[in-house]
């Protein structure tokens, strides 16, 4: 059975996201899955990701970094909560802070690996660790606190009942 990504359990009122909505498709449409303790995603980005010739864009790498930490944080609720990704309600987080700090420039041409892992969790809050490598070496270090969207806002943008039968 072929694992899902965590984006792929977004309720599509809530997949439209540029860095990892799977229903944008103008976005990078990320994915991330649980290796370990850890979080993965690899992307390749595209010639015009570029900034100086041969090196990667460094808001790229910080949209990367962002997305791949708000869908950590996600599973990494689900997980704290003893729930399946695939319940409801679902959880969605938002970014409340995000830092990158980049070490070296990041090569153009070739996947890039994302892993994360999670920092604390502490209430809706959930700070997450990433590194971003680029040609086997690593390239970015970035940290996010992401908050998990209240039902207040949930119940705004999205229809429960189209996913369960519930109202």
């Amino acid at each position: 059975m072929e694992q899902k990504a965590f984006q792929d359990y977004y309720p599509d009122d809530f997949n439209h996201c540029y860095g990892c909505g799977g229903l944008n498709e103008y976005g990078h449409q990320l994915k991330s899955y649980w290796d370990g303790d850890e979080a993965v995603a690899h992307f390749e980005p595209k010639p015009y990701h570029t900034s100086l010739p041969g090196y990667v864009y460094g808001g790229l790498i910080a949209s990367l970094i962002d997305c791949h930490s708000t869908g950590t944080a996600a599973a990494a609720l689900y997980k704290h909560e003893g729930r399946a990704m695939d319940t409801l309600p679902p959880i969605r987080c938002v970014t409340a802070s995000l830092f990158v700090k980049y070490l070296k420039p990041t090569p153009l041409g070739g996947k890039l690996e994302l892993r994360a892992r999670v920092k604390n969790i502490e209430g809706n809050r959930v700070t997450v660790e990433v590194d971003l490598y680029g040609g086997g070496e690593i390239c970015a270090k970035g940290e996010v606190v992401a908050v998990a969207v209240t039902d207040k806002w949930i119940n705004k943008w999205i229809d429960l009942s189209k996913y369960s039968g519930v109202s």
